[in-house]
């Protein structure tokens, strides 16, 4: 499983709208940055309480990365 499929599997799980989440990939020579879409009302779901959420995503990202040899960035879209 890629990155883009992990933090696409894990949106999906959070939100009540999981036809509208969307990632996109840009990949670059030692960074990859993830850009997570989902609809309006789910984004509080995505973030999590003072970003505990997405900081937990962020971090099994990092983990994953550094696997990789990789830097993994993730970007919430609102």
């Amino acid at each position: 499983m890629g990155m883009k499929e992990l933090v696409t599997d894990i949106a999906k799980a959070l939100v009540d709208s999981p036809e509208e989440v969307h990632v996109n990939e840009v990949a670059g020579e030692k960074t990859t940055v993830l850009e997570l879409g989902v609809a309006k009302t789910d984004l509080g779901k995505v973030i999590g309480k003072q970003g505990q959420t997405a900081r937990a995503m962020r971090t099994i990202l990092s983990a994953a990365g550094t696997k990789l040899g990789k830097r993994v960035v993730l970007e919430i879209l609102d």
